[in-house]
């Protein structure tokens, strides 16, 4: 059986020493779980901001080339009052589609047989778009965009399917993840996402 410690021969100096051990422990130990806490509030809000906020989206497919390419990661603002031009994330069948902004709602779209795009009248200034297709277009032109609707096309005209054709049509706002701002990924292509 072992006997207790005799702590009568401790001088003042020791036990100061094994008091201020146990003080630094206990402030570690306060210290480590208050930055746990931090850190797992930060990610939280992080996360929030980045699902309701500026999702991140990773594009698949090649319907907007030469504008964004397979595997793109970029960022995405939430928001409304879409304008012509505008890159836009939208969901459609349980998917996230990327494509363009060309009219909105009461606006008369006429894609030429040259594919040369019309709003109101007006040819359109394309310079994201590097070969002009009518592509696959099996709506009436010039077609009026219906109340609280987008007319949407891909960049990459010929192989896109968009407001075209009604397989797809034009979008409804409801519909809209948020407007494409900013590429992250690949980093030697990283910048803002131009509106033409």
């Amino acid at each position: 059986m072992s006997k207790p410690e005799d702590n009568s021969n401790l001088t003042v100096e020791d036990l100061e020493a094994e008091f201020y051990k146990e003080r630094h422990r206990n402030n570690f130990k306060r210290v480590f779980k208050s930055t746990i806490s931090s850190l797992l509030v930060v990610a939280a809000v992080a996360v929030i901001v980045a699902m309701l906020v500026l999702p991140v989206l990773q594009i698949t497919g090649t319907s907007m080339t030469e504008t964004l390419h397979d595997h793109d990661i970029v960022v995405a603002l939430r928001g409304s009052g879409h304008k012509t031009g505008d890159v836009i994330a939208f969901y459609y069948n349980n998917n996230i589609l990327i494509k363009r902004v060309i009219a909105t709602e009461g606006q008369w779209v006429d894609v030429k047989e040259d594919g040369t795009v019309y709003v109101d009248n007006e040819p359109l200034d394309e310079p994201y778009v590097s070969e002009k297709a009518r592509g696959d277009c099996n709506i009436i032109m010039p077609y009026q965009v219906p109340e609280g609707k987008i007319f949407v096309m891909g960049d990459h005209r010929s192989t896109s399917l968009d407001s075209r054709n009604t397989a797809l049509g034009c979008i409804s706002e409801d519909m809209v993840v948020g407007r494409l701002l900013f590429r992250v990924w690949p980093l030697t292509d990283i910048g803002p996402i131009s509106r033409g």
